[in-house]
């Protein structure tokens, strides 16, 4: 591509995001060491007869460390590498919290706050979110896993057969650290500030290595945190036969506090040759507790007013969180050329969750629910992979996966102290079962010096059980999905290239989603807004067929520019309905909200990114290092009436601009990040509507490097924060019901100690 061509792409990038704020906040941008990931689409290559270029060595086969440009630049397929420094620089409490300045990544919940993660915009199952390549049980999440204990993070555009096709958005692959030859023992202390609630956490990272080239590592990390909000809702449901009107405000202030403690592990045993043995131990707990208390006023007043009619409620909850999860994994490699991987591991999961909820009308007591669930997950994975790579420039990859999962979980609820009516005939336990079995091929070669080719196959099948009394779910699906990546060189040192991608994926049901024993509504006002639930065993899995289409150039002084094209065809689109139901848990029709699937949808996108030093475009400035990144996208779900017939959650752009700077006079670092997510309206079904508001959220951190083994770190996240709410819009036949909730957000500083011994 010409030169007035790059500055064009940078320019457009760079003033999309500019025009957010008129200060350049940024994150780092240049790449540095990290520990050896694979290099191509799947985990690296086995070794290979002599390649025709330094580029093709390490395609093949990468030992020590590689820099994250290099693991990009080779891969066939779209690949973004987040290293060591950069998950570090900003000095983030969460994994989530690094992963929103990536292109075409966002985040649920209220700015600085974290949240599911979603690439593409794209919630509610679509983005595949792995630990060392695997899934986590229900109630684990990305937000509460510290940074300190993440070697690299590695996002694939597309899916490819090795990681698993359950990825219409595109994969998350968090890497745990892992063992390195080189000695570590890293201690940080941080504390954390947000509204006067002071959070502490500390972590220790040890690596090293013993006997006869044996290594390990070791990390540890234990937070406290504390939380105040002040809550806001309202809801206006307006009559439409008469147009009479009914507003209930609520107002209050909840608290939260939590305690967390994540250890993980990895002890690689050298057992001769090349014959590698790895022990992978992971543990996570976490324990909340949390208080609110908040009043209602409905305007006009009820007459006459209802049984349960109130004006406070007290609410108060305790949650428990364990998952411990135990892996091994044997690498052989038979000859040169071959290698052979066997993994296996076992884990586990509990959560324990309880809360109450007072209400009173002039200070006397007038209904009181308790609710109490308790829930056991059980798991075991096997996968066997044998790679081998041939003489004409193919490397032929084979596996093979099984995968089971146990739930037991119970829920008790009480009102006044009896039992819930009406759930009789369905019992409080409920017991579920998923197995999935999967077999894959891929294969990976080149086309003269200029073309590399990726061809895979994936067959995965899933059958989901579930039993309670007089209520039993049997659900099974099995999918097909076809891959293709194709990568072209414009220049022989792939120094500038094309991508394109045509692939097959899939988003299969969640458990909660087929189990259809029904949780009810229990305020006396049961209508459209106010649903009884269900789950839907006859469910099937979305199935979407992606195109991708990236550009990007590599700079002289290690940044680059990108862009990429992405195209979604999804059918049978699960979506919640809300819907009146004869049902058999009443002697009257229901309102039951339950997941349908409805039709096909349509999404695609644009993401644009350039990250590079100041000083590359003109010859007099500092060496700034600038990352800026946009991205837009578009969707439309048949059958549902537009405008804003959209997919869930997805807005209609994200953009990041930062950076930073090492000052040359003293040994301090800076830099800042600006990272923007418009409003968004969502058609959810024929009678929904959903809305966000924006978010603009500013980041900064200073870095003192007191000596070489020492540093201070100061960093703040959402530096000007703003309300944030989510409203919806019910029409049903009878009344319309408009609603919104949410508050103000906050700034949060921390200041961390960090000590190489």
């Amino acid at each position: 591509m010409q030169a007035p061509r790059l500055h064009a792409l940078s320019a457009a990038a760079l003033l999309a995001c500019g025009s957010l704020s008129g200060n350049a906040w940024a994150q780092p941008a240049s790449p540095a060491p990290a520990p050896a990931a694979a290099a191509a689409s799947a985990p690296a290559r086995p070794a290979a007869p002599p390649a025709r270029n330094a580029e093709q060595l390490q395609r093949v086969e990468v030992s020590g460390t590689a820099s994250e440009e290099s693991i990009r630049k080779a891969s066939t397929a779209s690949k973004i590498v987040i290293t060591r420094e950069e998950i570090e620089k900003f000095g983030d409490a969460t994994v989530g919290e690094v992963l929103k300045r990536l292109p075409g990544v966002t985040t649920g919940g209220a700015p600085g706050r974290g949240g599911d993660v979603r690439m593409r915009g794209m919630g509610g199952g679509f983005t595949q979110i792995l630990v060392d390549g695997e899934r986590m049980p229900p109630g684990f999440s990305l937000s509460e896993l510290p940074p300190e204990q993440v070697e690299r993070i590695e996002v694939l555009r597309a899916p490819t057969a090795e990681y698993g096709t359950r990825a219409i958005a595109g994969t998350i692959n968090v890497v745990l650290r892992e063992p390195l030859k080189k000695k570590l023992n890293e201690f940080r202390a941080g504390v954390g500030i947000e509204r006067d609630k002071v959070n502490p956490s500390v972590s220790w990272t040890r690596n090293d290595s013993f006997g006869a080239g044996h290594t390990y590592s070791f990390g540890l990390n234990a937070m406290r945190g504390e939380r105040e909000d002040d809550v806001f809702s309202d809801r206006l449901t307006r009559t439409l036969a008469t147009g009479a009107e009914e507003l209930q405000s609520t107002r209050g202030r909840s608290e939260n506090s939590r305690e967390g403690v994540n250890l993980n592990g990895r002890v690689q045993f050298k057992l001769g040759g090349q014959d590698t043995l790895s022990i992978q131990p992971f543990v996570v707990f976490n324990k909340s507790d949390s208080h609110s208390d908040i009043t209602r006023t409905t305007t006009p007043t009820p007459a006459p007013r209802p049984v349960d009619f109130y004006d406070r409620i007290e609410s108060a909850g305790s949650s428990r969180f364990t998952m411990a999860r135990l892996n091994a994994q044997w690498q052989m490699r038979p000859d040169a050329d071959t290698r052979i991987d066997l993994r296996g591991g076992v884990g586990g999961a509990s959560g324990e969750n309880s809360s109450t909820r007072q209400e009173s009308l002039a200070g006397v007591g007038t209904r009181l629910q308790e609710d109490s669930t308790d829930s056991r997950d059980r798991n075991w994975n096997l996968v066997g992979k044998f790679s081998r790579s041939l003489q004409n420039d193919h490397s032929l990859v084979l596996g093979l996966e099984g995968e089971g999962n146990t739930r037991h979980s119970s829920r008790t609820t009480l009102i006044n102290g009896a039992p819930q009516q009406g759930l009789g005939d369905f019992g409080d336990d409920v017991d579920a079962s998923t197995t999935r079995l999967a077999a894959y091929a891929q294969d990976e070669w080149n086309v003269g010096k200029q073309w590399d080719f990726y061809a895979g196959l994936r067959w995965e099948g899933i059958k989901t059980e579930s039993s309670a009394a007089n209520y039993a779910v049997s659900n099974t699906s099995s999918v097909f999905t076809p891959l293709a990546h194709a990568r072209y060189k414009l220049d022989p040192g792939g120094k500038e290239a094309i991508r394109m991608s045509l692939t097959r994926s899939y988003r299969s049901p969640q458990l909660q989603d087929l189990v259809a024993r029904p949780s009810i509504n229990t305020e006396s006002r049961h209508d459209e807004a106010t649903p009884d639930r269900a789950g839907n065993p006859d469910l099937k899995p979305e199935l979407a067929t992606g195109l991708e289409i990236g550009y990007e150039k590599y700079l002289s002084k290690g940044g680059m520019l990108g862009a990429n094209f992405f195209a979604r065809r999804i059918s049978n689109v699960m979506r919640t309905f809300t819907a009146l139901e004869t049902v058999s848990w009443s002697t009257t029709p229901r309102y039951v909200s339950r997941p349908r699937n409805l039709g096909k949808a349509t999404t695609m996108g644009l993401e644009l990114e350039a990250k590079f030093r100041l000083d590359e475009y003109f010859d007099d400035a500092l060496p700034l290092n600038v990352r800026s990144n946009l991205s837009v996208f578009t969707s439309k779900v048949d059958g549902i009436p537009g405008p804003n017939n959209r997919l869930d959650s997805q807005p209609k752009a994200t953009a990041n601009l930062g950076v930073d700077y090492r000052l040359r006079s003293v040994p301090v670092s800076l830099g800042a990040s600006l990272n923007w997510t418009p409003a968004a309206t969502i058609q959810q079904s024929l009678l929904t509507e959903v809305s966000t508001d924006r978010k603009l959220v500013s980041d900064a951190f200073v870095m003192w490097s007191v000596t070489p083994e020492q540093s201070l770190r100061l960093s703040a996240s959402n530096l000007s924060p703003l309300d944030y709410y989510t409203g919806s819009v019910i029409t049903g036949d009878e009344r319309t019901i408009t609603s919104r909730s949410g508050g103000p957000s906050y700034t949060q500083w921390q200041l961390r100690w960090e000590m190489k011994i």
